[in-house]
């Protein structure tokens, strides 16, 4: 059977059809519904509970006040009928240590309640609800028998230990050697976003001497990922349309696509996991460094989408050691995920990342931000950028869960914030400034597979 993850912001409907839909839920609210009459459903996926100011009125599906109705009224314009129509929700959990920021803005708790009203109001009985908590959730809903689902993510019990031993130095160095290098054009578009040298011709230049990234940067900004809506047909045409700071992330995010986007089951709960973490990370780090003093957006958003880079270099590794490797992340309540790395691997995804960094010649700037994310306060340079990404990649942990096997320390929150000097807060603030494709995977609203 045919899988579809529906993403942060985003819904799907269809009809009886051999397709699980599947989301993965933290304090996001996923909504399935379906009338099997008619054999029409779908599921929804809510980030908040409602809009925070009145930008967010254009992408009335990303939140349960406003998506709720939408995504009823789509549902019976496809053909289900109100009265036959049944649901389900999850999601909406306190994950991780339960810290004062959780409690004072109640985002998963806020939005399954209005899901719940909403429903109410419209006349849909829910079914099954399984929302609140301190679990991270999976909800699916099976398509050709309309049945649907929900467990718990991260408690899975590990099989039984094989033989493992950690990978040696040369077998990580022939994973180096073997993922694609980034194209020499994006790595001097890399070096100028690293030096500010925001000069469209420069930009434009490089992009015209690789044709292969000028088709996959087309590509990328005309993918549901980024929830474009008007073709982009030329490098002229993107420069004009996006502006050269959006095609310059464009460009990097096209570069290391391929690379993020491997089958292996490792790290990854969902395929293409880890470079939707990846393109989520980078979108938030862009927006903190708009708050902070003298940030640079374009560099933040750049240091987010190659965060995790390493994990490219580990994944077929930890998919031979999978069962021991979780064993060591369950033993420890707070998750210590690189000593989990370390104790199974013999390194973990930061110190392989920043050899992948240096093979590439990367920019030391990114490079120590790649080694630094998880330990900011060790950074030897550029230690605001470092935190920046640390406190990105911890939010989409936090509100976004599921894209990838991975336990971070959830607790430095609210620390993390502080060290940046940014209002905790802000936080639904800076969710609600999130473009909707930036979670997106597959097709945004009515569509059939």
């Amino acid at each position: 059977m045919r899988r579809h993850h529906v993403s942060a912001g985003c819904y799907f409907i269809g009809h009886t059809q051999p397709l699980l839909l599947e989301a993965y839920l933290a304090s996001c609210v996923g909504l399935a519904v379906f009338d099997p009459r008619s054999g029409t459903g779908g599921m929804a996926h809510f980030l908040l509970p409602e809009p925070v100011a009145a930008e967010g009125l254009i992408h009335p599906e990303k939140y349960a006040s406003t998506g709720v109705p939408l995504f009823l009224r789509r549902l019976e314009e496809s053909g289900a009928r109100r009265q036959g129509l049944r649901a389900a929700i999850a999601g909406g959990a306190l994950v991780g240590p339960v810290e004062e920021i959780d409690l004072n803005l109640n985002i998963g708790g806020r939005t399954a309640e209005i899901t719940e009203q909403r429903l109410q109001e419209a006349g849909v009985p829910v079914e099954r609800a399984e929302t609140g908590g301190y679990l991270a959730s999976r909800l699916c809903l099976d398509m050709e028998r309309w049945s649907w689902g929900i467990e718990p993510t991260g408690l899975e019990a590990p099989a039984a230990d094989r033989l493992a031993r950690p990978p040696r130095p040369e077998e990580i160095a022939r994973s180096i050697e073997r993922l694609q290098p980034i194209p020499q054009a994006a790595l001097k578009i890399l070096r100028l976003i690293d030096e500010e040298e925001y000069d469209i011709r420069l930009l434009a230049a490089e992009l015209r001497t690789d044709q292969v990234l000028t088709a996959q940067t087309l590509k990328v900004a005309n993918s549901v990922m980024f929830a474009n809506r008007t073709p982009i047909e030329s490098i002229d045409h993107a420069l004009m349309f996006l502006g050269v700071n959006l095609l310059a992330q464009f460009v990097i995010a096209a570069a290391i696509e391929r690379t993020l986007s491997q089958p292996s089951a490792g790290y990854s709960l969902c395929r293409g996991g880890l470079y939707r973490h990846a393109v989520g990370t980078a979108a938030v780090c862009e927006q903190l460094a708009r708050t902070v003093r003298n940030g640079r957006p374009g560099l933040a958003y750049t240091a987010g989408l190659l965060h995790d880079i390493g994990k490219a270099v580990l994944d077929q590794f930890v998919a031979d050691a999978a069962p021991l490797f979780y064993r060591h992340l369950m033993e420890k309540p707070t998750g210590d995920f690189l000593a989990a790395e370390q104790a199974v691997l013999g390194t973990t995804h930061c110190e392989a990342g920043y050899e992948l960094a240096a093979r590439w010649s990367l920019p030391e700037t990114l490079a120590e931000a790649i080694r630094r994310h998880h330990d900011p306060a060790a950074a030897a340079r550029r230690e605001e950028l470092c935190q920046l990404v640390a406190l990105g990649n911890l939010i989409l942990h936090r509100f976004h869960a599921g894209l990838q096997k991975d336990r971070p320390e959830l607790a430095a929150l609210t620390p993390r914030f502080q060290a940046l000097g940014i209002p905790a807060e802000r936080l639904p603030r800076i969710l609600d400034a999130l473009p909707l494709g930036v979670f997106a995977s597959g097709t945004i609203g009515t569509a059939a597979a």
